[in-house]
């Protein structure tokens, strides 16, 4: 089971991925996914850098 800050850096870094990914499509709908990710990113004290490795998935 995820804590809260586990669950809040998963949705970041789907956010992220997601505003990469429509950034051409979308131009509005990427920038707004990505401001998502960065409030929830501030309010952990996470680098956009660091969300994967705060997250410690993937070792």
């Amino acid at each position: 089971m995820l804590t809260d800050r586990q669950e809040d850096l998963l949705v970041a870094v789907a956010l992220t991925e997601f505003s990469v990914h429509y950034e051409e499509a979308d131009p509005e709908l990427s920038r707004r996914a990505w401001q998502l990710a960065a409030d929830r990113l501030v309010d952990h004290d996470v680098e956009p850098r660091e969300a994967v490795n705060a997250l410690e998935i993937g070792e």
